[in-house]
């Protein structure tokens, strides 16, 4: 009896100590899937296999039934090891003199994937131990699809998704007679029975296979001669690649396995078309992305990251990459303008030669037009009106603001300076996927919210940072709907099928960035053209190179059936005295903080009372920015108090109602 006990211990011992080998099972090939589970891209193991996760519920039940019908029909009877099978098979081997069956279960031939071995009487003692603990750890239905997830099919192919996609071209939800047998006949000799290199051997295989079937009564003999005829897949089918990079980027954020998307197959396919034809025009090695969001959740549509894999640089994923983008921020710089009361559409604003110290804008095409409004400023881009917008808003105040909404400007490191006016032509870098960001916060009133990515997380924005009020941003929308309809194309308002889009061109310095953004019908598209090398292209303006394609894509929208609402055209209002013409005193200094000093430690008591925050000079009410942070008043003196939350570096950054601002950089140590 103690020996008993003994032996079972021991045994119960090596079962913990030496666990079959499951982990190989999540080691998948990442697939990544539009929001309605088509799929856009899948990508091999690091051994180059494909094996993707196997699901009886998305499994042709017949073709299960099948399967256990011919590799092992006692399969939900025995443990792991069938002894009914161990006894055939060993009183068959001895009346022949070899052995002719190996008596292998399912479990036994998951086992041997999951820890292939040479084929011999040792190698099978072990598979019939492994088997026992298998079944031990899974049910039924897990060893099964285990074993139709790691059964070899051919080549690089494991399992019957991937096999089923390969060679049928479509998911092993319902497959044909012949479908079934050649998948059931497949694993037994993967290399001598591949179709698309050995068909006559496949067929032959696939032949036997039925008439077993038939035998077995798991299917009729008339359908078993017609299976048997049907003609053989004669080469693999490519698995779909779309939306590489996205796909790319979420395959690899997290363990292997499926990735439901955000991204539209059918939008997504379009605009890789779209975009590659549209390139197809340059001959200067110019390739071009694109990004297409649905303002309700931020949801990526499309993202087209290069014109092609094979493209210069193609590689690249220039949703994502840091470029210049020229005029693209300039709705932005007013809308702050607006929220200030500094300016209002129909302010007058002076389009004439003017220096900012050492710093003198001119316009793109090197003429002024005296005295404009404001709308006309923004819809024909004027540079020297839209840098002193940004002079009298504040480049730190606009670059910290953009930053809080969660767009990481990458300005030129000078020597610790602040941001400076050149922000407003393109002087910091951001990515298409930030721009796109930004007007589809423009496009839902104002309020700015990270893009999302995953089908999972589509929602309406519960983190969104606002921006602006809703008033100033339709009021922006419609001066950007409002511009000067692009050459041989009509208005929108004049074309039945046509989204009215507010939208904004932008070149960065040299010709080297040619962009377009818009909102409109529910959507935001932002167009990048350019080389990847940001080598110049001369020329090549965001109106002419990027609008085109913008607008293709708000028509491809509108062609889907997939657009909703539009923008007002919102009438003009007359200016307030203070706003009917944009001045700012040029002698005032800016405010000068007193406390904290730059370059100062303060410590911070147990009890976190925070400090009170003082600044002299400067022009009318003062407001506090830490990190980019806006410090809310307090009391009824509207007094500015800081509570840091813990130690470690902050930026202060004080700015008064003419956009003049100081900067004070300082250390919190907890006392």
């Amino acid at each position: 009896m103690i020996s008993s006990l003994a032996a079972v211990a021991i045994i119960a011992a090596l079962d913990l100590l030496f666990p079959p080998p499951l982990s190989r099972a999540e080691n998948l090939s990442p697939l990544v899937t539009d929001r309605n589970g088509e799929w856009l891209h899948a990508f091999a193991t690091p051994e180059g296999r494909w094996r993707f996760r196997a699901d009886l519920e998305t499994i042709d039940p017949s073709f299960v039934e099948r399967v256990i019908a011919v590799e092992d029909k006692r399969f939900y009877a025995h443990p792991g090891v069938d002894p009914l099978a161990v006894l055939r098979a060993g009183f068959s081997s001895l009346a022949s003199g070899e052995i002719t069956s190996g008596a292998s279960t399912i479990t036994m031939q998951t086992a041997r994937l999951l820890e292939p071995r040479k084929r011999t009487i040792g190698a099978k003692l072990v598979e019939m131990i492994r088997a026992l603990q298998i079944e031990r750890r899974l049910s039924k239905k897990e060893i099964l699809e285990l074993y139709l997830m790691l059964a070899p099919y051919g080549g690089n192919i494991e399992g019957v998704r991937a096999a089923s996609r390969l060679y049928f071209d479509k998911e092993p939800t319902r497959l044909t007679d012949a479908e079934q047998a050649l998948l059931i006949a497949l694993p037994q000799a993967p290399e001598a029975r591949r179709p698309d290199l050995r068909p006559e051997a496949a067929k032959a295989a696939r032949k036997e296979i039925l008439r077993k079937l038939a035998e077995a009564g798991a299917i009729k003999e008339n359908r078993a001669v017609e299976a048997a005829d049907a003609r053989l897949p004669s080469a693999r089918h490519p698995l779909p690649r779309m939306a590489y990079h996205a796909a790319r980027r979420l395959a690899f954020s997290d363990k292997p396995g499926v990735v439901a998307s955000s991204l539209d197959a059918s939008l997504q396919a379009r605009a890789e078309k779209m975009l590659a034809d549209y390139v197809g025009q340059f001959d200067d090695g110019a390739t071009a992305a694109l990004i297409v969001i649905d303002n309700k959740t931020r949801a990526v549509r499309a993202s087209v990251g290069s014109s092609g894999l094979d493209a210069q640089g193609g590689w690249i994923d220039l949703t994502a990459a840091t470029r210049s983008p020229g005029s693209t921020l300039k709705p932005f710089i007013y809308g702050l303008a607006f929220e200030a009361g500094y300016a209002s559409a129909d302010t007058v604003i002076d389009d004439m030669p003017r220096a900012f110290g050492d710093y003198a804008p001119e316009n793109f095409d090197h003429t002024f037009r005296g005295e404009v409004h404001v709308r006309e400023a923004l819809q024909h881009s004027l540079n020297v009106p839209a840098v002193r917008a940004l002079d009298r808003v504040g480049a730190v105040r606009f670059a910290s603001v953009l930053r809080a909404a969660g767009i990481d400007l990458k300005t030129p490191a000078r020597a610790d300076k602040a941001p400076g006016l050149a922000l407003a032509l393109g002087g910091a870098g951001v990515t298409a996927q930030e721009i796109a960001a930004l007007y589809a916060g423009l496009g839902s009133d104002g309020e700015v919210a990270p893009l999302v990515w995953k089908a999972a997380q589509e929602k309406t924005p519960e983190d969104a940072y606002r921006l602006f009020s809703t008033k100033t941003a339709a009021r922006i929308s419609s001066i950007l709907a409002g511009a000067p309809a692009l050459e041989g194309r009509a208005p929108a308002d004049l074309s039945r099928r046509a989204v009215r889009v507010a939208f904004k061109t932008g070149t960065s310095y040299g010709y080297r960035d040619a962009w377009a953004a818009g909102h409109g019908g529910g959507y935001t598209a932002v167009v990048w053209v350019g080389r990847a090398d940001g080598a110049p292209r001369p020329g090549a303006t965001g109106r002419k190179t990027a609008a085109p394609l913008l607008f293709d894509v708000f028509d491809m929208l509108a062609e889907e059936g997939v657009t909703q609402g539009n923008i007002e055209d919102l009438e003009g209002e007359a200016p307030a005295i203070a706003l009917a013409r944009f001045e700012r005193a040029e002698d005032a200094a800016p405010p000068q903080i007193i406390f904290p000093r730059n370059g100062v430690e303060i410590y911070l008591d147990a009890e976190r009372r925070g400090f009170s925050l003082a600044a002299r000079g400067g022009e009318g009410a003062r407001r506090w920015y830490v990190n980019g942070e806006p410090v809310t008043p307090e009391g009824t003196g509207g007094r500015a108090v800081w509570r840091p939350d813990h130690a470690g570096f902050y930026d202060v950054t004080v700015v008064d109602e003419a956009g003049r601002a100081s900067e004070a950089k300082v250390r919190v140590v907890a006392g």
